[in-house]
């Protein structure tokens, strides 16, 4: 794996998150203009809306730029999607004949706004790593009963809120809901007390499907990832999911990364799901190489200052890989659309410093963490902040995500006393 130089200096240091082999894709705002689409390179973005207007970039007969988000260029397909990297790597690369007037198109990353990257249409959210469901239903069920049985043969999932996905640094308001003590003997309404977080990454769906597809198929409709961020509220959660699963615990909020990486700048990154205990049905075989290599960290930091990197797992953990989640998706007849997004589930691995939630890493509450302050959690306080990375890295290239931020915000007063 070769690090491409381009003229833009910060995209050339093998530890910059942008060089020129990822390329993400985000929308972005300054003081002096709109929202609009970007690409990240090194520290800095390129204004593509700019560049198609002087005809540096063209994928079809009329404007793609002209509106701030991405999905018109994930309705034009894969080939589009390769002609536009190819336009751009052409525009940014060392010795380009377009430095000279694309050097303007650039706005430092510090000076921008981000915006969400593109319209999401559904969101599905899955609860497919092995360990993080292992760790769960140890909790809730002792470790004979921990996964459930359908979980090694299908990848389990719930249809959340495409309304309340949030772009990074949105801050979160801790909700309200019904919850129920275990020795209560009636449930009451009163804000959140166990807010967490899950780590997650979110496959961004390019393309319609048009009935059942294959995992192959599947894989060839991802237009990139994303990091995510599911925020859940557990005590709401533990006493409203019987017996149809998660619902108010979930709809508060999902965060996700500004950038979109793409299959292309993931693609030498590529790596094996885990070896199957039973033999998958047919509609969900793997095909080769699905998941990614791709490094992960939650860091928490309180508002006294306190800081932890409280968890370092790895993508590849996962049980099943999106194309998989994807294709699964389809088998009903159900119609997936551009912009949908799919979460991949928790990605938690086998040490108690990779577990990718709050309710693994302080084993329900039982074991909370400290912090370099002496501060110590067993879920989110108020004003909390949760900041996810991630990159897949080789000696000589980072292909980085940049950030996912969100910090908690104390509950409203009582919306239904006023």
């Amino acid at each position: 794996m070769r690090l491409l130089t381009s003229w833009v200096a910060s995209a050339n240091d093998p530890q910059s998150p942008f060089p020129l082999n990822n390329l993400p894709y985000g929308v972005f705002s300054t003081a002096d203009t709109d929202p609009r689409c970007g690409v990240a390179i090194g520290d800095m973005i390129l204004d593509l809306q700019a560049a198609e207007e002087a005809d540096m970039i063209k994928l079809d007969e009329g404007s793609i730029f002209d509106v701030p988000f991405w999905n018109e260029v994930m309705e034009l397909g894969p080939e589009a999607w390769k002609k536009l990297r190819k336009q751009i790597t052409a525009i940014l690369k060392n010795a380009s004949a377009h430095q000279g007037r694309a050097i303007d198109m650039l706005t430092p990353q510090s000076e921008a706004t981000m915006h969400l990257p593109f319209l999401v249409s559904e969101y599905t959210d899955f609860y497919a790593g092995r360990h993080h469901a292992t760790n769960v239903g140890t909790m809730f069920r002792g470790a004979e009963n921990a996964l459930p049985p359908n979980w090694l043969h299908i990848p389990i999932g719930y249809n959340g809120r495409a309304s309340s996905v949030v772009v990074s640094g949105t801050d979160i308001r801790r909700p309200w809901g019904q919850l129920k003590a275990p020795d209560a003997a009636q449930p009451e309404f009163a804000p959140c007390r166990r807010f967490d977080f899950e780590l997650e990454l979110g496959a961004v769906v390019g393309l319609p499907s048009d009935g059942p597809i294959t995992v192959q198929e599947a894989d060839d409709l991802i237009f990139g990832y994303v990091l995510l961020n599911d925020w859940s509220a557990r005590d709401i959660q533990a006493w409203e999911y019987q017996p149809l699963g998660p619902f108010q615990a979930k709809a508060t909020a999902t965060s996700i990364s500004p950038w979109i990486v793409t299959k292309a700048a993931l693609e030498p990154f590529r790596v094996d799901t885990p070896e199957r205990e039973f033999e998958l049905l047919d509609h969900l075989k793997d095909c080769g190489p699905m998941l990614y290599d791709i490094s992960l960290e939650v860091g928490l930091l309180s508002k006294s200052g306190g800081k932890k990197i409280i968890t370092e797992t790895n993508y590849k953990e996962m049980y099943y890989s999106s194309a998989q989640q994807l294709a699964h998706h389809t088998t009903s007849g159900c119609p997936m659309n551009p912009g949908d997004l799919l979460g991949s589930g928790t990605i938690s691995g086998a040490e108690p410093h990779q577990r990718g939630s709050m309710l693994e890493l302080s084993w329900g509450g039982k074991e909370p963490i400290e912090l370099d302050n002496g501060e110590t959690r067993s879920f989110l306080e108020d004003d909390d902040q949760i900041v996810m990375s991630g990159a897949a890295r080789s000696e000589t290239l980072t292909i980085g995500f940049g950030t996912c931020v969100g910090r908690v915000l104390p509950a409203l007063e009582n919306p239904y006393e006023r």
